[in-house]
């Protein structure tokens, strides 16, 4: 009898081969490529004496250890498969569905009183050369970062915010959260991105926006202590030497949507 391909086999091989290419991206991304690799070939193994071959006494025991390894796969990689249902959730078309069912009156007046005072915050400490870290909540809540840190509760206020990030202030190393038009903590710690592609001239305060960018669908903001370059992270991707104008655009279009 020949072997026969139809369509529904093109679409099944293509949809398992971009399955295999993004999580072998995700892989790369958190160096846990050699992990990935070792997986692919154990499976091959497990499919070439199972089902070729034909061994059932090793066939039932790769069967075992199969049905155990997937519960360690999970156990493993939960970032990573937490990072892959991120970003499907996060997708443009998904996005719309949501912003659709949820309310949308957020007047601009409001927006500008966040977002005014942390930008003349950030131009007053990027001409000082004060490092700071600026994290806004939007959709996905940062109760477990807020958790890190010490709870203010204040109303957003630049002096605030300057006398946070303050080189003697105990809370300038760590990251401040805003969340309702509101500081909510300060000295929080954030999740570090380990992509390689970062550049290795960004520090530790560059590779936490990035880091909670990615997590989550927060906007990061960063002052860096060495340049005094403002850069601002979203969903995993870094905008570096903004100014004063170019800070405040992204803010207001990303913050309206």
């Amino acid at each position: 009898m020949p072997f026969v391909i139809g369509i529904k086999d093109i679409i099944d091989i293509v949809l398992v081969a971009a399955m295999l290419y993004y999580i072998y991206r995700l892989m790369k991304e958190s160096r846990s490529l050699n992990v990935f690799i070792g997986i692919m070939v154990f499976m091959l193994i497990w499919l070439f004496v199972s089902q070729i071959l034909e061994m059932r006494l090793l066939g039932s025991i790769l069967d075992k250890l199969v049905s155990v390894g997937a519960l360690a796969i999970i156990i493993l990689f939960q970032e990573e498969i937490r990072k892959f249902l991120y970003t499907i959730g996060a997708h443009q078309r998904f996005r719309s569905i949501k912003k659709f069912f949820s309310s949308s009156d957020r007047p601009e007046e409001e927006d500008k009183e966040t977002i005014l005072p942390i930008v003349m915050a950030c131009m007053n400490m990027a001409k000082k050369r004060v490092g700071s870290l600026i994290v806004i909540e939007r959709a996905i809540a940062l109760n477990d970062i807020v958790d890190t840190g010490d709870v203010i509760d204040a109303r957003i206020n630049q002096r605030l915010i300057e006398n946070i990030f303050f080189k003697n202030s105990p809370l300038h190393d760590g990251a401040m959260v805003i969340s309702h038009k509101r500081v909510k903590a300060a000295g929080c710690i954030l999740p570090v991105s380990h992509s390689l592609n970062i550049p290795r001239e960004l520090g530790l305060r560059h590779r936490a926006a990035l880091g909670i960018s990615q997590d989550s669908d927060a906007i990061a903001v960063v002052v860096s202590e060495e340049t005094g370059h403002i850069a601002v992270a979203i969903h995993g991707e870094l905008r570096r030497k903004l100014s004063a104008e170019q800070l405040e655009s992204v803010l207001a279009h990303e913050m309206s949507k």
